[in-house]
């Protein structure tokens, strides 16, 4: 009889800690924001269970700066916070880029802006993808849509932010932080990248001196750093895009969403298909690098896939909590060649199932190329 473990019910945002921790996760900086406070909470019981370091910072500024000095250190570090605390992490996200210091850094969004309310959105998209601070930089983002990935994705962003000494964002949102669902830990324990860090300010007993930092006054200098740094971002682009289709094999429409969205689509493409209507679904799990690429494989027929074969879709409908991000990496990637539509709630109001599949019968039956007919 094989062993197998069985899956215990936790809340997201638990579920994002246990799995940064089993992926080697020793130093957590922090600050409480709803809807994300279970993070530090779990982090401050759990870590010096595991030898690590918790700190409760004095601010978001401090936070991240100090999550900047322990990478600098090679430890596996993280922060976490929610949409106002991670603008306020910008300027060290940017720093973390410019130094090329891999951390993890974890966005359980809340409607904004401004102070906006706890409740979920997916309005801080552009912050995430565009890097958000100052500066020709990017980090790549994961977008987990379960609780099971939000344990999944902790280990994932560590191992990418250590292969490409780069920062990694984790956007989840308010629903996903808070709801619980059963999650899957791993039986024995996680093995972690073993990437060398022999830039790492670990001492001089046995090396030169490293020097760790984003400042170059040389002009020259500078712009060959941001040439380098560009040619990684391109490497990420190359090897790091996820993307999931649900229900794509004989589809001519398509929704496009992720998160906690992307649950309540799958749902809309299961009730038009019993309707006799052929959608599927597009789930972008990397939202950067965006999964570009499997808008050209579906409407000029490239590459190896399971759609090979099937009807050219007629549009797309991407579905997001906010009033259009997203939709624009959608548009850009289409490049007009099908009708983009798009629908959109925010303040907290999470799509629902009949909403969303109204805009895709009135899509129907208004046929191809009229965009006017769709959303908000």
């Amino acid at each position: 009889m094989i062993n197998r473990p069985e899956p215990i019910l936790m809340k997201g945002n638990e579920a994002l800690a246990e799995g940064a921790i089993r992926a080697g996760c020793r130093f957590f900086a922090g600050y409480p924001i709803t809807p994300q406070n279970e993070i530090p909470e779990y982090m401050a019981r759990r870590m010096p269970e595991v030898g690590g370091v918790f700190v409760q910072a004095e601010s978001e500024v401090a936070a991240i700066n100090m999550v900047y000095g322990a990478a600098g250190a090679g430890v596996r570090a993280m922060t976490s916070s929610s949409s106002p605390g991670i603008s306020l992490k910008q300027e060290g996200i940017s720093y973390l880029a410019g130094a090329e210091l891999p951390a993890v850094i974890a966005n359980v969004v809340r409607g904004g802006p401004g102070l906006g309310g706890i409740q979920p959105a997916q309005s801080d998209y552009y912050q995430a993808t565009r890097g958000g601070g100052h500066g020709d930089y990017r980090t790549p983002v994961l977008a987990p849509a379960s609780v099971q990935e939000m344990y999944d994705f902790a280990g994932l962003a560590f191992d990418i932010a250590d292969r490409y000494r780069n920062p990694v964002l984790i956007l989840a949102d308010g629903a996903l932080g808070q709801m619980m669902e059963p999650v899957l830990l791993d039986a024995t324990p996680r093995e972690v990248l073993n990437v060398p860090k022999p830039w790492a300010t670990t001492g001089m007993k046995d090396r030169a001196q490293n020097l760790i930092n984003s400042i170059y006054l040389d002009p020259d200098e500078l712009e060959q750093h941001n040439l380098n740094i560009q040619k990684k971002y391109r490497r990420i682009e190359q090897q790091e895009v996820r993307y999931e289709i649900i229900l794509g094999d004989d589809a001519d429409f398509f929704l496009v969403a992720y998160g906690t969205t992307a649950r309540v689509c799958k749902d809309v493409a299961l009730k038009a298909r019993a309707k006799g209507m052929r959608v599927g679904l597009i789930r972008p799990i990397t939202l950067w690098p965006f999964p570009s690429q499997v808008f050209d494989d579906l409407l000029e027929g490239k590459g190896n896939r399971q759609l090979k074969g099937s009807p050219k879709p007629f549009g797309f409908l991407t579905v997001e909590m906010s009033f259009g991000q997203m939709v624009d990496d959608v548009r850009l990637s289409v490049n007009g060649r099908a009708p983009v539509y798009f629908y959109g709630r925010t303040g907290g109001i999470v799509p629902s199932p009949r909403e969303v599949l109204a805009e895709v019968e009135k899509i129907y039956a208004g046929g191809a190329g009229k965009p006017e007919k769709a959303g908000n």
